[in-house]
């Protein structure tokens, strides 16, 4: 099982901070370090210094480590056109030297749109499947050839589809728990699948949805990764694992019964769960990242002990 780490960067952290805690994952064999993508606070709290750009700090992450997957979780479509966002993902994915990975969703949070002066569309769904006909298409046309496109949202006339990826495409994320669509979209155009916060059972059941509409549209389930996401909170002891629920102002029986909560040997039955689940990636949510400390513990006492 893969153990990823997923910031929130809107909680409050500037590029320095994200910058120490990816090395840092990094360091500790981390397999990922991804951050999501949003320019207002989702939680109450200060939120101080502001918002960092997804993109721009993963442009610089990339050329400040060396090894470990980067990636968002994940981007707004809302937030950049196709296009453009084709462009930049595959220039950062060459600066990295093929360590990036792209999570797209459809955006929901329309106060951020707002505070930002972002539009925020009707039928986002609708304009997410055509995004990602676009990337894909834009990373998959041979060079030398243009890219057209012709859709109800975008219109692309002799794009020269450039630059390319490294490895010719960035791996798609795709996640969510929408019973239909949802995983239509996902057996379509994703190389991983992501179920966030959900438990175990849950998370088995929208698995389930997605390898049946893989086999559906022709597809070998068995070819996507499935993945969810989980706030995390380890302590050495109970009372460490308190002091840390404190610390990110979240209720610690709440995160035992919907996180990864608890001291290593409780975190790894927990993962026993979600492995069950026919999860083979993790994407450990950390909320307080000036405690260093608890991804040592985590490396140390359960990343070590996974099979």
């Amino acid at each position: 099982m893969d153990l990823r780490i997923l910031t929130e960067p809107q909680r409050g952290a500037d590029y320095p901070t994200l910058l120490r805690v990816a090395r840092h994952a990094e360091q500790l064999g981390f397999d990922g370090f991804f951050r999501s993508d949003h320019y207002l606070k989702v939680a109450p709290g200060a939120a101080l210094p502001g918002p960092t750009d997804a993109w721009i700090t993963l442009a610089g992450l990339a050329r400040e480590t060396s090894r470990i997957t980067l990636g968002t979780m994940m981007t707004a479509s809302t937030f950049r056109l196709p296009g453009v966002l084709a462009v930049q993902v595959a220039q950062v994915d060459q600066m990295s030297g093929g360590r990036i990975e792209l999570g797209l969703g459809a955006g929901w949070f329309e106060r951020e749109h707002l505070a930002y002066g972002i539009p925020f569309p009707t039928a986002r769904f609708d304009r997410l499947e055509e995004q990602l006909e676009i990337l894909t298409g834009m990373w998959d046309t041979p060079g030398g050839e243009l890219f057209q496109y012709e859709g109800q949202h975008y219109r692309l006339v002799d794009c020269p589809a450039l630059p390319k990826p490294v490895r010719g495409r960035v791996p798609v994320l795709i996640g969510g728990r929408g019973a239909r669509r949802t995983p239509a979209l996902a057996a379509r155009f994703a190389d991983e699948f992501n179920v966030p916060f959900g438990s175990p059972e849950d998370t088995g059941d929208q698995f389930r949805r997605v390898r049946e509409a893989a086999e559906a549209a022709g597809r070998d389930p068995r070819t996507l990764v499935y993945s969810a996401a989980l706030t995390v909170c380890v302590g050495r002891d109970g009372a460490e694992v308190t002091r840390r629920a404190a610390a990110i102002d979240r209720d610690e029986a709440d995160l035992r019964a919907t996180g990864l909560a608890g001291t290593p040997d409780e975190v790894l039955k927990t993962l026993d769960r979600y492995r069950a689940a026919g999860a083979s990636r993790i994407y450990l949510q950390i909320l307080d990242l000036a405690d260093l400390g608890q991804l040592d513990l985590i490396a140390d006492q359960v990343a070590t002990q996974l099979p």
